[in-house]
């Protein structure tokens, strides 16, 4: 079986809807996929009628935004109810800073002479909830400023650059918390890759464990080989699910094809297993796996 949880469609920042996301699946031969959108579950209902049709099982997941002292760290949060009204109400936050910091990262590039209106990045979100950078680096190489999206971060869209801007995330141990409290369950995105390396050492990781933290991404492309041999055996020691993703966005990303790095079916299995004592502690009526 071919487990890929972590992957992005049109509802956040990938170049796929969720429709074309299952059918991609279904072409690659991935088995499972987690549908895991931007700090909003947007893409859910489009993803699971395709997933119903198709031979491929969906996760309903988000990867919601959060910070550890100054760095970034994203938090992948599977089958959560996201009526939950403290998650709920702490996503909607999220969101709004999200549409505060579109303005100022517009104002700052054509104080720097880039010709580009908060109306351009909105059409090219197509109404995603979750405009991000990316929509921003998007219309950046749609107007030739920028050949791709990781020259648009390089040069004007990441820390230190012109169009960087910091926006409200929630602190990390406080959303693994909600996100358990919705009946879901928590893991770390990308653990050891761009600014969350230098915060998440083990004992950091130990405490968000104990904050009901239910495992890390290991297999990623950000991560070497030397780090996913260490942080799988973190994960061992710390009784953590350990799970591998492609961070598939569709064209928006190269290098992350989707089934790049797959989840083991052991490790697939305890994710679940632990997603649903969480789900029986709440009382909620939480997402469901769909599909198979």
């Amino acid at each position: 079986m071919r487990i890929d949880l972590h992957v992005h469609s049109t509802a956040s920042d990938g170049t796929l809807t969720p429709t074309q996301v299952i059918e991609h699946a279904a072409a690659q031969g991935v088995d499972v996929v987690g549908l895991t959108d931007h700090d909003s579950p947007a893409g859910w209902a489009e993803g699971v009628e395709a997933a119903r049709d198709l031979d491929v099982m969906l996760v309903p997941g988000m990867e919601v935004s959060t910070k550890l002292g100054r760095a970034g760290v994203h938090v992948l949060a599977y089958l959560p109810d996201p009526a939950f009204p403290p998650l709920a109400a702490e996503l909607d936050r999220i969101i709004a800073g999200r549409e505060g910091r579109l303005g100022a990262i517009v104002e700052q590039l054509r104080s720097v002479g880039v010709d580009i209106t908060v109306d351009d990045v909105r059409r090219q979100a197509a109404g995603s909830p979750a405009i991000g950078r990316p929509h921003v680096a998007d219309v950046l190489v749609a107007k030739g400023v920028v050949s791709d999206r990781a020259e648009a971060f390089r040069g004007w869209l990441g820390y230190g650059q012109p169009g960087f801007v910091v926006r409200y995330a929630t602190q990390t141990d406080a959303m693994v918390r909600l996100i358990v409290g919705a009946g879901g369950a928590a893991v770390i995105a990308h653990p050891w890759g761009r600014g969350s390396r230098r915060v998440l050492d083990v004992d950091t990781l130990a405490a968000l464990r104990d904050a009901g933290l239910t495992g890390i991404e290991v297999d990623h492309q950000d991560h070497s080989p030397d780090d996913r041999q260490r942080l799988r055996l973190i994960a061992d020691d710390l009784g953590l699910v350990a799970t591998g993703a492609s961070d598939f966005h569709g064209a928006g990303k190269v290098d992350h094809e989707l089934g790049c790095n797959l989840t083991s079916p052991d490790q697939f299995e305890r994710l679940l297993g632990l997603a649903a004592v969480n789900a029986a502690s709440s009382g909620l009526r939480v997402a469901e796996v769909v599909g198979r």
